[in-house]
């Protein structure tokens, strides 16, 4: 019986080198779709986030004891008896940082790098939420501790009113009537977690 010959089989390794790059190829693919994952779930709580501080800016508005509208309404009150339009003294017509208003639209109010203003602005008491909410309030003028009347002042679209801070114009005739209110602007900055910032304004008179 013949003995069959030896064959001898070189290994060149080709399906291994194949099976590597296979596996490095499915091991990007799952890199990829892990971060592609925690992306999305860092925007949708970065979203979040932002959803909230905009939330927490309506005390900024409306907070009854430490608002904007609170300090404006209170101011209001305290000068009753004064008019701006002839007062100097009223404070609508004084710039007052320590209470965060301004008496003309001032445009050095600008931001830092660290997201904060440069001018005065007033901090709401913390409500444990985790946000900071501040104001500052802005007079619609060009012209800062001027009287109402000689600011020149943007008025509002409302009829004649009859609180302390009217504008008074003069008539045909020469006689002077209450006329249009001058407007307020109110800028609320809110920082949270995550270096989270909302900045919201209103316009009120």
């Amino acid at each position: 019986m013949k003995p069959y010959p030896l064959i001898l089989v070189t290994q060149r390794g080709v399906v291994l080198f194949i099976a590597l790059i296979a596996l490095v190829v499915m091991s990007l693919a799952a890199v990829a779709l892990i971060r592609s994952v925690d992306t999305a779930t860092i925007i949708a709580g970065n979203l979040a986030f932002r959803q909230a501080a905009t939330s927490s800016s309506d005390r900024g508005f409306n907070d009854p004891a430490n608002g904007a509208l609170a300090w404006l309404t209170a101011t209001d009150t305290a000068n009753s008896t004064k008019d701006p339009t002839t007062d100097a003294t009223h404070a609508f017509n004084i710039t007052n940082t320590g209470a965060g208003y301004y008496s003309n639209a001032d445009p050095s109010l600008s931001l830092t790098a660290d997201g904060t203003w440069t001018g005065g602005s007033v901090a709401l008491p913390d409500d444990g939420s985790g946000y900071t909410v501040r104001y500052l309030i802005q007079r619609m003028c060009l012209t800062a501790n001027q009287l109402l009347a000689e600011a020149s002042c943007l008025l509002s679209d409302a009829d004649i009113d009859t609180s302390s801070h009217r504008v008074i114009e003069a008539t045909a005739a020469g006689a002077k009537k209450p006329g249009k209110p001058p407007l307020y602007r109110i800028t609320i900055r809110t920082a949270g977690p995550r270096n989270t910032f909302s900045y919201i304004q209103a316009f009120v008179y």
